[in-house]
């Protein structure tokens, strides 16, 4: 049970939106057949409208609007051999309903021909070309064979053809909303991606703006020490390069302020991107507590933990909803809609590795519908 609980976990919403529809239509046809079933009069009727069925929910199964994942390998041969399948159902059931004499048969033939008609509608039509013209053969067609008058036949023209188009507008309803959703997602993805592009840029920006000018100078007043060395002038050539020492400590004073602001995080700032990065994939951080509570000596370990914590829920969760709690004896970061385990996140390991550094301890607690990091310490 578990293996299933942990597969249908790691499926992205967008999957689970698929999954959902294509198991609702399948449904749907199911439906439709228990119901002809039970109308169903005669041995022959019976196995026939299942053999239909099954070769229906086949059908949506293969169409690639509702593969669970987009773009999977589905089989092509289905939707034509049910269409075929369907089309044969079809076309024998008005035969028999139009050659045989017994009453029973006659109805039997017109319940088979109905459900063959009402599965097409469902699991063929929607999904090719010319849809709306080929369910108007079909309702006239189907009409004119089971009908036992002119009138009757209309009507039931009309009745089938009333159904379909309410069955083939739903269906191409539904997959535009699978399209939207797909690209709803992808969106997503792309904007994480880049936030974390804006963020590199602008730390290249700041490394050149910082250190760049200072390696330039370096340069050229090395090439002028060297200019002045072999033209005998030693001392300028002294004074030049001692210039040169002291911008190179200069310039690697000014690069460890960077990488140290860039690396020694805050962390009321780290919330606030959290809340961003979350944002972008369409998981909503809600913070308990305040910052202030945690000890100064943990505010740096702390902001690890939530730039850690956020990274592993935009990377192994389908989150909607984190909750960080911020205390003064510890915190904590949960999120629903976890995919899988902890597996060997090296992310983890590294964050415990900090953690035991100022005497800290992290708790890992990972179910199928949650993951929760919690991090406890003593204020002194």
């Amino acid at each position: 049970m578990s293996r299933w609980t942990d597969w249908w976990h790691e499926l992205s919403s967008a999957a689970k939106f698929r999954l959902s529809t294509r198991l609702t239509f399948q449904g749907s046809i199911l439906g439709v057949v228990v119901v002809m079933l039970n109308s169903a009069g005669s041995l022959w009727s019976a196995p026939v409208i299942v053999v239909a069925g099954i070769t229906a929910v086949l059908a949506v199964a293969a169409q690639d609007d509702f593969a669970t994942v987009p773009g999977g390998v589905s089989r092509q041969w289905t939707p034509p051999l049910a269409a075929v399948t369907l089309l044969a159902m079809w076309a024998v059931s008005a035969a028999i309903a139009r050659l045989a004499t017994a009453e029973s048969t006659v109805r039997d033939a017109r319940v088979a021909g109905g459900l063959a008609a009402l599965l097409a509608m469902f699991a063929v039509i929607p999904f090719i070309r010319h849809r709306w013209w080929v369910l108007l053969g079909l309702s006239l067609a189907t009409g004119l064979a089971f009908g036992s008058s002119p009138l009757s036949a209309l009507a039931l023209a009309a009745v089938y053809l009333l159904t379909g188009v309410v069955v083939v507008g739903l269906t191409a309803f539904t997959v535009w909303g699978l399209r939207v959703v797909d690209e709803l997602d992808r969106a997503k993805l792309v904007e994480a991606e880049l936030q974390v592009a804006e963020e590199r840029l602008r730390f290249a920006r700041d490394l050149h703006d910082v250190v760049g000018r200072g390696f330039s100078a370096i340069a050229v007043k090395s090439e002028l020490a060297v200019a002045l060395s072999r033209s005998g002038d030693q001392e300028r050539a002294v004074a030049e390069m001692e210039e040169v020492r002291e911008l190179a400590v200069e310039s690697m004073g000014q690069m460890r302020t960077l990488v140290r602001g860039y690396r020694n995080i805050d962390l009321r700032g780290e919330v606030a991107g959290a809340r961003s990065l979350l944002s972008a994939v369409g998981c909503e951080l809600v913070v308990e507590g305040d910052a202030a509570k945690v000890g100064p000596q943990f505010h740096e370990v702390a902001a690890w933990v939530v730039r850690e914590g956020t990274t592993n829920i935009v990377e192994h969760s389908a989150a909607t909803v984190a909750t960080l709690a911020l205390g003064s004896a510890g915190m904590s970061l949960r999120n629903d809609n976890p995919h899988g385990g902890t597996g060997e996140r090296s992310g983890l390991r590294g964050l415990a590795e900090r953690l035991a550094a100022v005497g800290a301890t992290l708790d890992v607690t990972a179910t199928g519908d949650e993951f929760i990091l919690e991090i406890h310490w003593e204020n002194k």
